[in-house]
């Protein structure tokens, strides 16, 4: 998982300047070199290394630190505030055009997840109230157009094509007009992308920027290669002029030095992140939570918004009612177990919880929660519609038969009434005031 090992690293250095107490330059000092070595084997950019740890010494070194009752604490906040201000500070969100129409050019390397990404993008603008189309420009790759349609029919995103033109800028210029004219308010660009970067290909993204006129030009970059990553986005932004990055599989890159070094080297914010292979596993990036997390902090704010998201107001007053009339069932039970599934399962959330980050949790306990997850839902789906709606009927004949149906043991199956039993009560209580969906998953957990 994204800087599995440098939050683990971090949260080692401060766990001992939380020991001492009273804290001295000396152990500053030693302090600073640990944290220096853990962002370089992070692979974060070395000149980015080395202003970090100046700067977050010098803070540290003031007498309003080392003089106050918390030390460790108020260490451990500059680092908070300087990684927060590494990464760009605020959030930085995608800018539209004031007329109405919007076209956002998507450039990168081959092998960054460009095409997919367009589509993760066209499915996320969609969620948020935008009606987009994408166009397939990339005329060199084989199946590039192929994909692109294959992700747009996924997401239910319209594709602009013209397999016969070998003019990007031209096909790109007719996506546009399209697009305007038929009422979709945001164009999605889908480029060609190279092994590295080369003239044809800058020569080729700056005849499409001249024609279409793009309001964001987002450079996609992958987080696996590192600071190789961080100099192609260097490099792409010197020749066309990037407006932000769109960084894929954070999700397998353990070190997170490309997150950490991109806004510093660039100049140009992270503006989404690809967190998984799924077509909506695109997440905004902010600098707070990522920092958060690497800190060990958690990030409740995300944990609650995947909640929203899986869980609208009409199922959670729907369930409320149920609540108070004490009809809370197996089926809503499974229903729920479905909503974590939608929010990345139990992995995801466990990341998000404060003090309980990914590294924190063996690997082993995390699938052994997933398995725990599909037994009881092929226990409730081995059950009758009569006895889902009415568990108190399951006598012990009916829990051998589901057992067997299952694939478990009745003790399995004991063992999940029991849970349904016990986020059942859980639930009751969480409707003593007005129902938060967000707090809904607590029963589950």
């Amino acid at each position: 998982m994204a800087f599995e090992g440098l939050s683990e690293k971090l949260q080692g250095v401060f766990k001992k300047l939380k020991g001492k107490g009273v804290l001295t330059e000396a152990d500053i000092n030693e302090a600073m070199r640990e944290v220096k070595l853990a962002l370089l084997e992070a692979d974060v950019n070395f000149k980015v290394v080395k202003d970090f740890v100046a700067s977050v010494k010098e803070k540290s070194l003031g007498a309003d630190v080392l003089e106050s009752l918390t030390p460790a604490q108020q260490v451990i906040k500059i680092v908070n505030e300087e990684l927060v201000a590494l990464m760009g500070g605020a959030g930085s969100k995608l800018t539209y055009s004031p007329k109405g129409f919007t076209v956002l050019l998507m450039a990168g390397l081959q092998g960054t997840g460009k095409t997919t990404t367009c589509g993760k993008l066209a499915n996320y603008l969609k969620k948020n109230g935008k009606k987009p189309m994408m166009a397939a420009c990339d005329v060199y790759r084989p199946a590039a157009i192929d994909q692109l349609e294959i992700v747009g029919k996924s997401v239910g995103v319209p594709v602009f094509t013209d397999r016969d033109c070998k003019d990007p800028a031209d096909i790109a210029e007719r996506a546009c007009k399209e697009a305007e004219y038929k009422g979709y308010d945001v164009l999605i660009i889908d480029t060609s992308g190279r092994l590295h970067i080369d003239e044809e290909l800058m020569e080729e993204l700056v005849r499409i920027k001249q024609r279409t006129k793009p309001h964001e030009i987002l450079l996609v970059i992958d987080a696996m290669t590192g600071q190789d990553a961080v100099n192609a986005a260097e490099g792409f932004n010197n020749k066309l002029g990037v407006d932000g990055l769109i960084m894929t599989k954070l999700d397998g890159d353990t070190r997170g030095g490309a997150a950490l070094s991109a806004k510093a080297v660039t100049g140009k914010p992270i503006k989404f992140i690809g967190m998984g292979e799924k077509l909506d596993a695109l997440e905004p990036f902010y600098p707070d939570r990522m920092a958060s997390r690497i800190l060990g902090m958690g990030d409740m704010l995300s944990l609650i918004e995947k909640a929203q998201e899986a869980y609208d107001d009409e199922q959670a007053e729907k369930l409320e009612k149920k609540l108070r009339k004490n009809e809370y069932t197996l089926e809503d039970f499974l229903e729920q177990m479905g909503q974590v599934k939608k929010m990345g399962g139990i992995a995801k959330m466990v990341e998000m919880l404060p003090g309980v980050g990914a590294n924190k949790v063996k690997e082993e306990d995390v699938n052994r929660g997933e398995q725990e997850f599909r037994r009881m839902e092929a226990i409730i789906h081995s059950m009758t519609k009569a006895e889902r709606h009415d568990p108190s009927i399951l006598n012990a004949s009916r829990r051998k038969r589901i057992a067997a149906g299952s694939g478990t043991t009745v003790a399995q199956v004991n063992s999940m009434i029991k849970k349904y039993e016990d986020a059942r009560k859980l639930m009751k209580q969480l409707t003593g005031g007005k129902f938060k969906r967000n707090s809904l998953f607590r029963g589950l957990m």
